[in-house]
């Protein structure tokens, strides 16, 4: 391994062997790049297969030859697999992470809130039929009690009326009723698909447009870095190194390590200082916020299915109503009599007559509001697979926090392997810092 390193990191191959080592080095680096490539764009970002091929296919040319032949591009790209491990490598997690829910979970929340409005359109449906069916019962109950009127009528031999029948306008046609409310779900049901539809492809791009940005940005960290590196002897010189501790002992000052121990940090360490550890702290509250976010939408899948389970089961257990109408009716005749004309407007003398009929008949009926033959769609349950990648990938985030120092040093590292003579260059001024401000004190 430490040979292969030597092969890669040197700027031109000593002899043949070398060079088809590096090229097979380069070869295997670009197979595996283009591979994950691919399956980035086509299985996160959403590309089509064929462009997402093309893409990764060219993209895996334009890097074999750029790292065989561009020593500081064989850098770079060496200090971009730790930066993956910085901030730039979570936003394209968290982005990914966002892609996932939007997918998978976003189109569970709507098809049960769907559900919810079907056992709501069947219930209306259902219960309007219901109590328009119940309307016949009122006619039928009027028709009757027109009868026992009429028969009154001719009993007592006095004023006849054409019919003696009530008259109850009843809407016989109800298919107006089931277009206006057809109509209406499908309204809704275009509504919810035209948002479903605006969500996906806002996340869609925005998550296209993070994922570019984030790739150029850990590009241009990189070279950013590297061009520091190579144009500023004090950028990230503050490690304690093999050869800054050669130095120290082949001059006889060892003990200037030891005194600034607390300014310094040993490249090999595990120790975070203070500033280090709070920039880590900070890190992990932003990423904790957006994990409630994530946890609020999954919240939302659960507490959807959770309504929409319990609609359809309490639809399907709704029991008729039962109505009952009741009429009681009686029927008695008087007599009235004149003992004097002159007298016709003092005395009046009334005779209560038997009662002639009486109607008392009641009606029942039962008021149902939910149907077998409505078309309900069974709800659909959380993917509990989606909630375990989530959670994967968050622990990988927030792993990255507190991997993201020992990443800066790795890329520190890595730079000082590429460019040794740079390398001694810089231990040499931090060694006379060191002496400096020994001499000071």
């Amino acid at each position: 391994a430490a040979d292969l390193w030597s092969v890669y990191s040197k700027p031109v191959p000593a002899n043949c062997r070398e060079l088809w080592a590096l090229f097979l080095q380069c070869s295997c680096i670009t197979v595996v790049i283009g591979g994950l490539f691919y399956n980035w764009m086509f299985a996160s970002l959403e590309y089509s297969w064929y462009l997402s091929v093309a893409t990764a296919i060219s993209f895996s040319l334009l890097l074999l030859l750029t790292l065989f032949l561009v020593h500081p591009a064989r850098c770079v790209f060496s200090i971009i697999m730790p930066t993956l491990g910085t901030k730039q490598g979570r936003k394209l997690l968290l982005s990914t992470c966002i892609m996932i829910v939007v997918v998978n979970i976003t189109p569970n929340i709507i098809s049960n809130i769907k559900t919810i409005l079907q056992v709501i359109q069947c219930i209306c449906k259902t219960s309007s039929e219901s109590l328009l069916n119940s309307t016949a019962l009122l006619d039928r109950a009027s028709w009757e009690f027109g009868e026992a009127i009429q028969e009154v009528v001719h009993t007592i031999n006095i004023y006849k009326p054409m019919n003696g029948h009530f008259q109850f306008s009843l809407l016989k046609n109800s298919s107006l009723i089931y277009e206006q409310m057809h109509l209406a779900g499908e309204k809704i049901g275009r509504d919810f698909f035209s948002v479903e539809v605006l969500v996906k492809d806002s996340v869609r791009v925005g998550n296209k447009l993070v994922a570019g940005f984030s790739m150029l940005y850990l590009c241009f960290e990189s070279t950013w870095y590297l061009k520091n590196y190579l144009t500023n002897l004090r950028f990230d010189n503050f490690y304690i190194t093999k050869k800054l501790e050669r130095l120290a002992v082949d001059r006889k000052a060892a003990h200037l390590l030891v005194g600034s121990s607390k300014n310094l940090i040993r490249a090999t360490s595990l120790r975070l200082s203070r500033e280090e550890v709070m920039l880590c702290l900070v890190q992990a509250m932003l990423l904790t916020v957006a994990l409630v976010l994530m946890l609020v939408v999954v919240a939302m899948d659960h507490f959807a299915f959770s309504v929409a389970d319990t609609a359809v089961r309490k639809a399907a257990e709704f029991s008729g109503v039962p109505v009952s109408l009741s009429i009681k009716y009686s029927v008695s005749a008087g007599a009235k009599v004149e003992i004097l004309p002159f007298l016709s407007k003092l005395v009046w003398l009334s005779h209560k007559g038997s009662p002639l009929q009486d109607f008392e008949r009641s009606y029942h009926h039962y008021l149902t509001f939910s149907s077998a033959h409505c078309r309900i769609n069974p709800p659909t349950p959380p993917n509990p697979s989606v909630l375990l990648v989530v959670g994967l990938l968050f622990c990988i985030l927030y792993a990255t926090i507190f991997l993201e120092t020992y990443a800066h040093r790795l890329c520190r590292k890595i730079a000082g392997s590429f460019f040794e003579s740079w390398e001694e260059k810089r231990v040499l001024y931090l060694y006379k810092k060191l002496s400096r401000k020994h001499k000071e004190e």
